[in-house]
């Protein structure tokens, strides 16, 4: 491989329209080398209308663009892309040294060896090579404590990052370090930020009945049902085969879920004529959802059609994927399901990350009287006070 930059191939990575959707395309002179490495990654083909290779654009995929053609590419990115990738810390080419990118290589390969999965090694991959990148020219062997502050100050306050993936890059730095204890950095020194203890943002019923009722295309409705219906995290349903749907016992399996947990989930009587209907019209071959080229469906492409579902539902909340899962568990909170069941359903290991729906249930909630409306209810026995004096506009002095 070629190591001067001189000797690299400029490749532009710029974000269009193509076809309806939206897509990353690979500009750069015929190249052997370079077209190798893009057909090697996921999805990618060649536009002969856009003169470039193709693929559904997502933050994850450039990254993997990034890294594949690190070695024998020079990627220039489009503002088209740039302002798309603020938060995921890719922000400039890392110049790292042929030494330093030999024991980031081995750092993925240790952490595949300790079986993480291919998310979590892309994210921790990221993290530490950003961070090297950052203290070079300072050798590997002399990183202190410090070096870890100074890029926390530097970068992820700088870029307002946000305290989840700090606690990810403390995490990824604690194994980095068991990796390559040459290092001076104290990995029980190193703490994680506390987390912040939002509350997940809840769909009512009605609303989850409307973002259904305003998604017109089939496919886009059949996703979203399933997602609500069935509680699935959005790489579960991306992930779903068709042979782990068992209409007869009302299942579906959920294989390898997060933590590379099965488990079965209800597969609701109301959704089986929406599945047969998209199923015969769309006829998938392997997964409950593929893309047109009979891959994996893409999460971004799910985020996306949502975003727009719930602009026409006229909801102001912010909607996620994983907020109809949320909805999901809380509904059956409320609508008298145990938490241990709800905990198996949704595959936690934890009862504590179940319970933080029992904060955000309305069926408890609104039994609980509010002490003001007791005394009001006391006082309205009075003869001498006026029923509903609360809100009739006078001074009651």
């Amino acid at each position: 491989m070629k190591s001067q930059n001189s000797e690299k191939i400029p490749v532009t990575a710029l974000k269009k329209i193509h076809r309806k959707k939206v897509v990353l395309v690979l500009l750069f002179k015929y190249n052997n080398a370079v077209i190798n490495s893009v057909r090697n990654l996921k999805n990618f083909t060649w536009s002969k209308s856009l003169k470039g290779w193709v693929c559904p654009f997502s933050d994850d995929i450039l990254i993997e663009v990034k890294e594949a053609l690190i070695d024998i590419a020079i990627i220039k990115i489009d503002a088209s892309v740039s302002k798309n990738i603020q938060h995921r810390g890719v922000k400039n080419r890392r110049t790292l040294t042929d030494e330093n990118k030999e024991i980031i290589r081995d750092y993925v390969k240790y952490l595949q060896g300790k079986r993480y999965s291919e998310s979590t090694v892309m994210t921790y991959f990221t993290f530490v090579a950003d961070f090297i990148n950052f203290i070079q020219p300072a050798p590997i062997n002399s990183l202190t404590n410090r070096n870890v502050e100074l890029f926390i100050e530097n970068v992820f306050i700088a870029r307002k990052y946000s305290i989840s993936s700090q606690r990810q890059f403390i995490s990824a730095l604690k194994l980095f370090v068991a990796f390559y204890p040459t290092c001076k950095i104290n990995s029980f020194v190193l703490e994680r930020p506390k987390r912040s203890k939002k509350l997940p943002s809840i769909l009512s019923q009605q609303e989850v009945v409307t973002l259904l009722r305003v998604t017109k295309n089939l496919k886009h409705r059949a996703i979203l049902a399933l997602l609500y219906s069935a509680g699935l995290r959005i790489s579960e349903l991306i992930n779903l085969e068709l042979l782990h749907i068992d209409i007869a016992r009302r299942q579906l399996f959920i294989q390898n879920g997060k933590g590379r947990k099965d488990r079965y989930v209800i597969l609701a009587d109301s959704f089986l004529p929406l599945l047969q209907n998209y199923i015969s019209t769309y006829v998938p071959k392997r997964f409950f959802v593929e893309s047109p080229s009979g891959t994996k469906y893409s999460a971004s492409s799910v985020r996306k059609f949502l975003h727009t579902s719930t602009r026409l539902a006229g909801i102001k909340k912010n909607v996620t994927p994983h907020t109809l899962r949320h909805s999901y568990a809380t509904h059956l909170l409320e609508n008298g399901i145990g938490l241990r069941h709800i905990q198996e359903l949704l595959g936690h290991s934890k009862p504590e990350t179940t319970m933080i729906y029992t904060h955000v249930a309305k069926k408890d909630l609104l039994d609980i009287k509010s002490p003001l409306d007791t005394i009001l209810s006391n006082l309205n026995k009075e003869p001498t006070l006026p029923k509903h004096f609360l809100d009739n506009g006078k001074n009651l002095i």
